[in-house]
């Protein structure tokens, strides 16, 4: 077998064993797909009538509350960003980070001070390559994040919206995310969580244009919100990690899904230089073999003369 016969016949071989591997991580992005679009489906309900009970809290009182009241001068904000863990992903992370550092972009140019919070390693190895301050970071669940995963994210944002600014606390929650709108789609988003603007929230809740009762809220509508604001942003950011999960797998099945169409397009590019190498190989064998016998009979037919 010629030499470059033989190259050929290794790439096959080395494009072929990768191609299994893309196939089988694609078939495993698929089925998880599945289950992170049920778990966003199923705590979807709950984080709006968490909105809509702090909607009719917030527009049935005059309480002043960081969870519904602007600051007249906000000087610092939070910034969660959700990344993923591992790659292989195509765009996904540095569509969510890009993103994240607009907004950053955005609220320094309005005089704001950006603390920025990050979920998933790609976010963390991206700011500590260009050694840039981060507030917190957690990693290792989300590929399948809980709501207990939610809570530990969510513990330090509720502390620092708490605290007054001087202390280090911040004015403003956003979180940035991939949200997952198809399996061809995720866009990745931008939104305030703190304070709740009140008619973003009555949109959500399905109550924009709507009447809302009067209540009497016991023991105050101030303990009402605070009962609500722990619950209302790790519903959120919960929802977010579903849908930054979801949107992962879908980007991870699509990448993969790529790798393998393209590793079999090489195989057959490969397949045919090999019959191409293949052919010209028997093709000179041959033309040496009829070269061969014609000398021999030359060399014959002037022995016998």
């Amino acid at each position: 077998m010629g030499a470059q016969l033989r190259v050929y016949k290794r790439r096959i071989k080395s494009v072929t064993a990768t191609k299994k591997i893309t196939k089988a991580m694609e078939m495993i992005a698929a089925s998880r797909i599945v289950k992170a679009q049920r778990q966003v489906a199923a705590s979807t309900p709950y984080a709006i009538e968490l909105t809509r009970a702090v909607t009719a809290v917030a527009t049935g009182s005059t309480t002043k509350h960081p969870l519904t009241t602007e600051a007249e001068s906000p000087v610092r904000a939070a910034v969660l960003l959700i990344t993923s863990d591992r790659g292989l992903a195509g765009g996904y992370s540095s569509n969510a980070i890009k993103a994240a550092e607009q907004l950053t972009e955005r609220l320094r140019g309005e005089g704001k001070e950006v603390d920025t919070y990050i979920v998933g390693r790609k976010g963390v190895a991206y700011y500590g390559f260009r050694e840039r301050k981060v507030t917190d970071a957690w990693s290792g669940f989300t590929d399948n994040p809980t709501y207990a995963d939610a809570k530990k994210v969510s513990a330090p944002l509720i502390a620092a919206v708490q605290q007054d600014t001087a202390e280090g606390g911040v004015d403003e929650l956003h979180v940035v995310f991939t949200e997952f709108v198809s399996m061809l789609t995720q866009t990745p988003v931008k939104n305030r969580l703190l304070p709740l603007s009140l008619e973003q929230a009555a949109e959500e809740a399905g109550t924009k244009g709507e009447i809302l009762p009067l209540f009497d809220f016991e023991p105050s509508a101030e303990d009402v919100l605070d009962a609500l604001l722990p619950r209302y942003v790790e519903s959120r950011i919960y929802n977010a990690l579903l849908q930054a999960a979801a949107s992962k797998h879908a980007a991870t099945r699509r990448a993969m899904k790529s790798a393998t169409d393209n590793a079999g397009e090489l195989i057959k590019t490969f397949s045919r230089l090999a019959n191409a190498a293949r052919q010209a190989e028997i093709t000179q064998e041959i033309s040496e073999i009829v070269g061969g016998a014609s000398a021999l009979a030359d060399a014959t037919a002037g022995s016998d003369k």
